[in-house]
């Protein structure tokens, strides 16, 4: 194929200067390759081997052409890939150093540099170990033995052994710096800084030992704090467990609201505190129930002398959200070693002694002594045998008639509640009704004493009411008015032939919400006596407040009415303080011709006792009735 002869020498032979420009062309690639080889194949005056150096020469500079451009292309990839590394490695959350085997510093995060409030100028490629920790040391964030501390580490992963420690960052930050070995030597040290995750740690931690409400440590801390006390127990020295029990907490709750109890118990959780010495625990177990551990004490009297400092804090008025609420308590109290060195022993009997508490009226403390034992299981029975009796029907309701000590006629009776036990007989309320009061159970026998009340109460002549006595648990529930408007309409009882009888406990807790109680049974019509006056430490002040119809005189009151004390003159004032406001006045316990002429000439209204009649079945009342009716009827 023809080429331009001017493209030639003489002779037809290439042109030199040509042949180096295709040179130069075909370094830069394929194309001046292409190029070379046509001028090659149009000199056809070369020899073989000449052609054949010509094409290894073309081939070896497309080679090379292709190797530089390779380098190039390397080089560019590799610096991108090093701005991404860097990128990503100052972006982590981390702190980062990568030491070389020679423990100097190849890679040194930004994350690192602030966290420690380094200099960059220091802390860069090339700095080593022992520079970088003692800089850190001189910017304060680092107070140990710098060489030491870079011998241990650097000892440490030449073995192959990971390391890990915790520091502190300046503000406060916890630090966690683990170095782990790398297995074509150096290693590579990662900084986290884990304060919130320590914090998170430590309230997660603070809650399975602390309780939420009151911050004092729980159940589970209790136990540990007093598994250490014991064993630190000394010769000579004794450690008390006192079991605490809010008295009629539930009624709080159900009258007031969960909220208002909260406040009180976080309010007792503090009084707590400030009765104890620096080395003593309080703790609370769950809902209204508390513990305490009193250690190192000498003398008995020292927890006789704590109880009565607990006692006086918590009895003071409470203010919770506008309520003022007295509270009180029940406590039992084991001590050791006397009552037992191990732990579930000492609680048990601590258990014990509170139920010892509640079983004598609550608002006390008891001591453990060995017979409580056997009580309580007598009690524990007792609970689940008045739990069949209510559902069998096995208790009855009794009648005692109060008449009128102008006339002698009957004027109402008090309805009381008696359980006849198959085997033991007749069952005192003294002894049943704590029990009824402390479970829950005496809701239920309430209603059922006011349904059956009324209804026997609507067969007896229309002049003749019915007293109901309503506990200070069933007053506190916010259903007491439904129940006995319920209870009237079912036995057609007229409201104004229901009396109901209270007493001061049912007011002490919460003067506010009992009033509240007491107008709504009044805008029922029933009427409200005030049982066991005297007996309290505020009467006059619950008289001045609300309009009761009675008030009952206490029987101790009665029995010394004939004596050289001042019961007599304290009957006179309640007839008076009585009788300025159109209240009625009973008086308990009558059980002599003397008493009974006593009260007549003090003035008083209505007298209740053995004189006359006892508590006695419905059948017999009905006949009684009747009887007085027709002697009175005769009489006239």
């Amino acid at each position: 194929m023809p080429f331009d002869s001017g493209h030639h020498m003489p002779g037809g032979l290439p042109n030199p200067a040509e042949k180096r420009g295709a040179a130069r062309r075909v370094a830069v690639g394929a194309v001046a390759l292409a190029v070379a080889m046509s001028a090659y194949l149009a000199t056809s005056a070369w020899d073989a081997r000449e052609r054949g150096l010509l094409v290894l020469v073309a081939v070896l500079t497309v080679i090379v052409g292709l190797l530089l451009r390779r380098h190039r292309l390397s080089e560019q990839r590799l610096a991108a890939e090093r701005l991404q590394l860097s990128v990503a490695v100052n972006n982590i959350p981390q702190g980062l150093v990568l030491y070389d085997a020679s423990a100097r510093i190849i890679i040194c995060n930004q994350p690192y540099i602030e966290m420690f409030g380094l200099s960059p100028d220091v802390a860069k490629p090339g700095c080593t170990m022992y520079r970088l920790i003692e800089h850190r040391k001189e910017t304060g964030s680092f107070d140990g033995n710098v060489e030491e501390f870079c011998n241990a580490i650097i000892r440490t992963v030449s073995l192959g052994k990971a390391t890990r420690q915790l520091t502190e960052a300046p503000g406060g930050r916890a630090i966690e710096i683990v170095n782990r070995p790398l297995k074509a030597g150096g290693w590579v040290a990662t900084i986290e800084d884990i304060t919130e995750r320590t914090r998170a740690d430590e309230k997660i931690a603070h809650l399975a030992h602390y309780d939420a409400l009151t911050d004092l440590p729980n159940r589970v801390l209790f136990r540990e704090r007093l598994a250490q006390a014991l064993k630190a127990v000394r010769p000579g020295e004794q450690l008390a467990v006192l079991y605490i029990d809010i008295d009629e907490f539930k009624s709080v709750n159900d009258a007031l609201g969960h909220a208002i109890g909260d406040e009180l118990l976080k309010g007792v959780a503090e009084r707590l505190r400030t009765c104890l010495k620096p080395t003593d625990v309080a703790a609370r177990l769950g809902g209204d129930e508390f513990a305490v551990i009193q250690t190192a004490i000498k003398k008995q009297s020292e927890t006789t002398q704590l109880v009565d400092g607990i006692y006086a804090a918590i009895r003071c008025p409470l203010e919770c959200s506008g309520h003022s609420i007295s509270t009180d308590a029940s406590i039992g109290i084991a001590l050791a070693p006397g009552d037992g060195l191990e732990l579930d022993q000492l609680l048990r009997n601590a258990d014990l002694a509170l139920y010892g508490a509640k079983g004598d009226g609550r608002r006390t403390y008891r001591f453990f002594e060995p017979g409580m034992d056997a009580r309580a299981k007598e009690r524990r029975v007792l609970e689940l045998e008045l739990r069949q009796a209510i559902s069998d029907g096995g208790l009855e309701a009794y009648y005692q008639p109060v008449l009128t000590l102008e006339d002698g006629k009957i004027s109402s009776c008090e309805a009381l509640l008696r359980w006849r036990h198959p085997e033991r007989g007749m069952i005192s309320p003294a002894e049943f009704i704590p029990v009824a009061e402390e479970t829950g159970l005496i809701n239920e026998l309430g209603r059922w004493v006011l349904n059956t009340a009324c209804a026997e109460a609507a067969n007896w002549p229309e002049e003749v009411r019915v007293a109901v006595n309503v506990s200070p648990v069933q007053f506190r529930s916010q259903t007491l008015a439904l129940n006995v408007a319920a209870a009237l309409a079912a036995s057609g009882l007229a409201a104004s032939r229901l009396e109901l009888e209270i007493t001061e406990a049912v007011l002490i807790r919460d003067d506010e919400m009992a009033l509240e109680v007491l107008h709504q049974l009044r805008k029922l019509g029933v009427r409200v006596a005030l049982d066991d006056f005297g007996t309290g430490y505020s009467s006059l002040s619950y008289l001045q407040r609300f309009p009761f119809d009675k008030i009952k005189i206490d029987r101790s009151f009665i029995k010394d009415l004939a004596g050289s004390g001042a019961s007599s003159s304290i009957v006179q004032a309640v007839v008076n303080i009585a009788a300025a406001s159109d209240m009625t006045t009973t008086a308990e316990g009558v059980e002599t011709e003397q008493q009974r002429n006593l009260l007549y000439i003090l003035g008083c209204t209505e007298m209740q006792g053995f004189l006359f009649s006892p508590a006695i079945t419905a059948v017999e009342i009905r006949r009684l009735l009747l009887t007085h009716r027709g002697q009175a009827v005769s009489a006239a």
